[in-house]
């Protein structure tokens, strides 16, 4: 996919995402941007800056919930796009879940200890990015149980999918510039942590949690490692301090510790740029 492409890619999943909201019970939409000095890729020994804008929404209907997001990043020099540019890559990475609420469906109480209720998740991750190295093109299914915790106020919620992932990188320097067509991981597993709990009237700590297992052999025959992708942030409720309406607009503070990203570990990189320790600013407008 060319580069012009990846605001098209975003372009069009917002209006499919517009096309899609009327049929919810309730929703939540909001755009962000948030930026981080300290991220990293595999391979790369430098920081690199970014600017992510993202479009988030939730909603939720008769028989469950639906969460999307997509994330438009901009990378600063330290991740050029190709050989012959001196400007930062880009990356458009889109994330779908649907949980269905077996409560809701059968009708029957699933709720035992500490948990609420069961649900069966389903969904996918897509990307594409132009960048001088691997050109990541990655499509991934999930699928799995999720327990919804009985928590005070708010939720927080745990999965644990299975992943198909596959992916077609391209790259101007070997082994990755021998890869041709797609390349399908082995089959492997995911337990995922999701939350948003309020504290006090204004502020919220939200973010997620994501611990992955190996998924066999990469696309040019080296081990992969399990993976830790941990993503937190407190929020700030700027606009319900100030008299306006509540959750409208929000600043805060964001951190994501990234290891082994993308499954690649210090062994296959040369210990370049395969852990990932970014605080962040960010802020976001909900409609």
């Amino acid at each position: 996919m060319k580069t012009r492409q990846i605001p098209q890619l975003f372009c069009i999943a917002f209006m499919s995402l517009a096309g899609s909201v009327h049929a919810a019970d309730w929703s939540d939409t909001s755009v962000s941007w948030r930026y981080g000095s300290d991220y990293r890729e595999p391979f790369n020994p430098n920081d690199i800056a970014k600017n992510i804008v993202a479009l988030t929404h939730v909603s939720g209907y008769k028989y469950g919930t639906n969460y999307f997001n997509a994330d438009f990043l901009m990378s600063d020099k330290n991740d050029p796009a190709s050989l012959t540019q001196k400007s930062g890559a880009n990356e458009a990475y889109i994330l779908y879940r649907n949980t269905v609420d077996l409560s809701k469906v059968t009708g029957s109480e699933y709720k035992f200890g500490p948990v609420r209720g069961l649900g069966i998740t389903g969904g996918f991750d897509v990307n594409t990015k132009n960048d001088v190295g691997y050109n990541s093109r990655k499509r991934m299914f999930v699928l799995g149980p999720t327990f919804m915790w009985d928590v005070p106020a708010g939720h927080f919620n745990t999965s644990l999918f299975l992943l198909n992932e596959s992916n077609a990188p391209s790259g101007a320097f070997p082994p990755i510039s021998t890869v041709t067509g797609r390349y399908t991981y082995k089959t492997h597993a995911m337990l995922s942590s999701e939350w948003g709990i309020p504290v006090g009237s204004l502020w919220a700590f939200e973010g997620y949690a994501n611990f992955i297992a190996a998924k066999g052999k990469d696309e040019v025959g080296n081990d992969t490692g399990a993976e830790t992708n941990i993503d937190m942030q407190l929020m700030f409720d700027a606009g319900a301090a100030i008299g306006k309406a509540k959750n409208t607009f929000r600043i805060g503070v964001e951190y994501q510790y990234w290891r082994n990203k993308f499954g690649n570990t210090s062994a296959t990189t040369g210990g370049q740029g395969y852990v990932a320790k970014t605080p962040m600013i960010r802020a976001e407008y909900h409609f």
